[in-house]
């Protein structure tokens, strides 16, 4: 991986949505990078600025969000460098998106087809008429949907039919990225496993690489290589996905995700949650963010904020990790 250049690199970057009480900072400082052909997970409580980082890396913020600092690099090309223009060839060719709702996604009114096709056609100016149809069908066989379905109104599709589409209208034009928003929130259990299986297997087909969005910690961690884990807008911890266990030592706020996963093999099961509240993201914390929830908080993560440290083969961003000894906190 260190020889690859990455797909995605996220430097110190910040975003705040602007309200009348003041800005609510989403994002914090965040650094990341995704490589060719890797699965990234990024997970974390509900408004920990997961979806907001997703959004500012296609740069679909809407009109109270703004960038504060940082850079977004796609390829190596800033995207927020690009104008108008040229981000929307830039979008679907080179990085794409699904989104949560596959029936928000897609337009109600129109065939799966035309929808394929429109995203082919808008972008590929040498794409014959007949050439889009052919990759169109090429595209249901590869999610794993009969073709005759391209004549099928979204409406007329099952659930995890639509979100098999959406995928398909994410990599018809083989983007070297693609953000995966909850894809499969809306979706039972069962549905969801073969949905998962299917992103598995068509990244490995196509190749491309995955920034996987999600709350559900087992989900990522079975899908992903590497899981990157959100709190307050900032990146605490990036860990391979197969140290993620309670023998592994972790940031507290991981430590506490794993916690409140239930063991399926446990006759007597005890969920431990993570006492608290999250911050309020217009008046966060000093210090580490995560201090007034964490049970190993001393006065230095009241007062100072702590830097990444890389620990084996994941970095945490954690002062009981500051010392050359790790402190035992497991």
């Amino acid at each position: 991986m260190a020889d690859n250049k990455p797909v995605l690199e996220i430097e110190d970057l910040s975003v705040a949505y602007v309200t009348g009480s003041g800005l609510v900072h989403a994002v914090n400082d965040v650094n990341l990078k995704v490589y060719p052909n890797e699965i990234v997970g990024l997970i974390g409580e509900s408004g920990s600025g997961k979806s907001t980082m997703a959004y500012t890396i296609m740069r679909l913020l809407k009109g109270d969000a703004v960038v504060t600092k940082g850079r977004v690099k796609i390829l190596g090309q800033d995207v927020y460098q690009l104008s108008k223009k040229e981000l929307r060839q830039f979008r679907w060719s080179k990085m794409a998106m699904v989104f949560q709702s596959a029936m928000s996604a897609l337009n109600p009114v129109m065939t799966v087809e035309t929808q394929i096709l429109d995203a082919l056609l808008s972008h590929r100016k040498d794409m014959t008429k007949e050439q889009a149809r052919a990759r169109a069908r090429e595209l249901m066989e590869l999610v794993r949907i009969d073709p005759k379905h391209l004549k099928s109104y979204p409406h007329e599709l099952s659930g995890g039919m639509r979100q098999r589409v959406v995928i398909a209208i994410a990599i018809a034009l083989n983007p070297a990225l693609v953000i995966m928003d909850e894809p499969t929130t809306a979706l039972d259990v069962v549905v969801q496993r073969s949905i998962l299986d299917e992103i598995r297997k068509i990244q490995q087909e196509v190749g491309f690489a995955i920034l996987f969005v999600s709350h559900d910690f087992s989900l990522v961690a079975e899908l992903a290589s590497r899981v990157a884990i959100m709190y307050a807008g900032r990146i605490i911890e990036v860990t391979p996905s197969d140290l993620l266990h309670l023998q592994e030592k972790h940031h507290p706020y991981t430590e506490g995700l794993l916690k409140a996963i239930p063991e399926l093999t446990a006759e007597d099961v005890t969920i431990q949650g993570i006492g608290g509240y999250p911050p309020d993201l217009q008046d966060l914390p000093s210090g580490c963010a995560f201090h007034p929830r964490c049970p190993y908080a001393t006065d230095i993560c009241r007062r100072v904020r702590p830097e990444k440290l890389a620990v084996g083969d994941k970095l945490i961003e954690c002062h009981l990790f500051s010392e050359k000894e790790l402190v035992s906190h497991v």
